[in-house]
């Protein structure tokens, strides 16, 4: 038990601080989740359509460097 009534406030006003740093901290690591899940639908549009224009590429095509590259071990 803190002997100078002083220690009171201080523990009390530490108290409060550590909510208002923990209450910050929930809203950025919202922030965070909510960038992930956009960059995560991202992931899954784009990886989509190279899904559907994966049939149309052709298996051997000219490179521009006049090269030739086939398949997918190109």
């Amino acid at each position: 038990m803190p002997r100078d009534p002083d220690e009171y406030s201080d523990l009390a006003a530490a108290g409060v601080s550590l909510a208002v740093e923990a209450a910050l901290l929930e809203a950025h690591l919202r922030m965070l989740q909510e960038a992930i899940d956009s960059v995560d639908e991202r992931i899954t549009v784009v990886t989509e359509t190279l899904h559907r224009l994966r049939p149309a590429w052709p298996s051997c095509a000219e490179a521009p460097d006049g090269g030739e590259h086939c398949g997918s071990s190109g």
